[in-house]
């Protein structure tokens, strides 16, 4: 009986602890994923219309996990002749890897706010990157503002253009779930 008891109590504290977990659905409505890519004559300004995936988070800031899906064929571009390119073998190869995937792994806070690191997949190669953001989680509600970061391109293997295209490319990603 006392064993039973406890199992009970333990279950409960459990099940309370879950509820005050906050998990939203992330979409392309409320989650956009930009990107800024650069050369000699210019910059061309981007994104990708279709994300899907979570967010979760405890009453802190720090708890929060992400597990964002991009559907690389939603690209879009301020020229759709680059769309297309970018589309090809010669960056994302759409084709061969219509999905890249970001998945946090930790969430820490900084000076101006917070640094979410966690592994990000594109061309079926995965590294960690880390980001600056804002964030705050209310109970039903996420909202996350990066900072703008860069990262290599070469990095997944995305090396067409070397020397005139530059290997930087600058990205924000913004959640508001309300």
């Amino acid at each position: 009986m006392r064993t039973c008891m406890l199992s009970l109590a333990l279950a409960a504290l459990v099940a309370a602890s879950a509820a005050a977990d906050t998990k939203v659905t992330l979409d392309g409505k409320n989650t956009k994923v930009k990107f800024v890519g650069s050369k000699k004559e210019g910059k061309h300004d981007g994104g990708f219309d279709k994300v899907s995936g979570t967010a979760t988070a405890g009453k802190e800031a720090t708890s929060l996990k992400l597990e964002v899906e991009i559907d690389v064929t939603s690209l879009y571009t301020d020229e759709k002749k680059l769309t297309a390119h970018l589309l090809s073998p010669d960056f994302f190869d759409a084709r061969k890897h219509p999905t890249a995937k970001f998945v946090s792994s930790k969430v820490e806070k900084s000076d101006d706010g917070y640094k979410v690191t966690g592994e990000l997949t594109m061309l079926g190669k995965t590294k960690s990157v880390s980001f600056p953001a804002r964030i705050a989680v209310q109970e039903g509600k996420v909202s996350l503002t990066s900072g703008t970061f860069t990262i290599k391109r070469s990095e997944w293997g995305m090396t067409f253009g070397k020397g005139k295209v530059d290997d930087e490319v600058k990205l924000t990603v913004a959640v508001d779930v309300k």
